[in-house]
């Protein structure tokens, strides 16, 4: 690599180390900003200098604290423009489309839910029906597309990040489901696709990165299971995009029928159509098709459980152990710092601790269980769109300049509000 392109390189990181510091504190002094960054006086201000001129930040006056004249002065302080970009994260799952508009300081300030047919929908249907939805929902913002620049996508099921395509999920009838290169022809904007589990991840690590960093993983329990890894610092998502498919991991050979066709997958035992199938003493050949679970059926078998009921304590209890072999061998393949454990289901995890501890302690030896801690997180619905908006914003914040391939401003080369786009 030549000495200029490590420059570039540099320069891009730095700038988006002063973007995010302004993201997370708000407006700050240029002297703040290198002591909170720790990049030299000379870089934030050659680096804030651009960002002014490129309209990404803005300036304003703060007062200072009253002093011993009981009189402050004007302080000159930098803000992030939220006019200068905006993204749209969309997730995508059983019959459901949920959108929302987010700023350039990572504000929310619209959203919508679009239904369609996931019966019905395959790889010819669905992409139209994505797009009609977008637009509908732009126009009802009263926004025009040219002003997004990003379109982060997160789904169900098995996705190939790398392709744009959703392998395999419960929201689609089809497998091979386009989404990246439809919607980037559509609307001109850098589009990415990921798995909605590894978005819960880098919403964990944006709200907290004291504690949610270095190597940990996530692990949701609700109308499927997934699982999310931090490996190192980043994000893991494997060479295809397809890493940590946790549910679809086999715990028994020739076990009890998945969603996915095949027999055995740690989902089969931990999922909400799985708790309800064992509940209620049905074969483990019923197809989760038949089985009435959902967030409706979860709450009834939670209730069930609560009520001392014997065949819903037991499902729970099973399911608990299920789930500490299966995290016992996350353990031992990556030695992770901490585990997290969220989704729906985790409201019952008071039925499925013992069980949980019981299969840890029959899968892993003392010493490998003493080196990490299991966070349990009561689910919460934006957890997915945050992840997606965080990642959206670090795209755009280590952009360069330059025109991308559809002749627009490049990531980090964007136009003043007002100027033309």
């Amino acid at each position: 690599m030549s000495r200029k392109a490590d420059r570039d390189q540099i320069r891009r990181q730095n700038r988006a180390i002063i973007l995010q510091a302004l993201r997370r504190q708000g407006p700050m002094a240029r002297i703040d900003l290198g002591q909170i960054t720790q990049l030299s006086p000379a870089t934030v201000t050659a680096i804030t200098s651009d960002l002014l001129d490129q309209g990404l930040i803005e300036g304003i006056e703060a007062d200072e604290p009253k002093g011993p004249q009981g009189r402050g002065r004007p302080r000159s302080m930098l803000r992030l423009n939220p006019d200068a970009a905006c993204v749209i994260a969309i997730r995508l799952s059983v019959n459901s489309i949920e959108m929302a508009l987010a700023n350039f300081t990572g504000e929310t300030f619209f959203t919508k839910r679009a239904a369609f047919n996931s019966a019905a929908a395959d790889a010819k249907s669905f992409p139209p029906i994505l797009i009609a939805a977008i637009r509908s929902f732009l126009e009802d913002a009263k926004l025009s597309p040219d002003k997004v620049l990003e379109i982060g996508i997160a789904a169900q099921g098995v996705v190939e990040t790398e392709t744009g395509l959703v392998a395999w999920s419960p929201a689609f009838s089809g497998r091979k489901i386009p989404i990246v290169q439809p919607l980037s022809e559509a609307f001109h904007a850098d589009c990415a696709l990921s798995n909605d589990t590894n978005m819960i991840t880098e919403a964990l690590h944006w709200s907290d990165p004291d504690r949610y960093s270095g190597t940990f993983a996530v692990v949701m329990l609700d109308y499927g299971v997934g699982m999310g890894l931090y490996l190192d610092d980043h994000l893991f998502s494997g060479a295809n995009g397809t890493a940590a498919e946790f549910g679809h991991a086999n715990h028994i050979p020739g076990g009890a029928l998945c969603r996915c066709g095949k027999r055995g997958c740690l989902e089969a035992y931990l999922s909400d159509y799985a708790l309800v199938r064992a509940a209620d003493g049905l074969p483990e050949t019923t197809s989760p098709d038949g089985i009435a679970a959902g967030q409706s059926g979860l709450a009834t078998l939670i209730d069930r459980a609560k009520a001392g009921e014997s065949g819903a304590l037991q499902a729970f209890h099973q399911a608990g152990t299920v789930l500490g072999y299966g995290l016992a061998r996350i353990v031992a393949l990556i030695d992770p710092k901490r585990i997290v454990l969220t989704g729906a289901a985790v409201r019952a995890f008071s039925f499925m601790e013992e069980g949980m501890k019981s299969g840890l302690e029959e899968a892993l030896v003392a010493d490998l269980r003493q080196n990490f801690e299991i966070d349990v997180l009561p689910w919460k619905e934006d957890y997915i769109r945050r992840g997606l908006i965080a990642q959206a914003m670090e795209r755009l914040d280590r952009g360069h300049t330059g025109e991308t391939a559809h002749g627009r401003p490049a990531r980090g080369s964007y136009p003043k509000e007002g100027a033309p786009a």
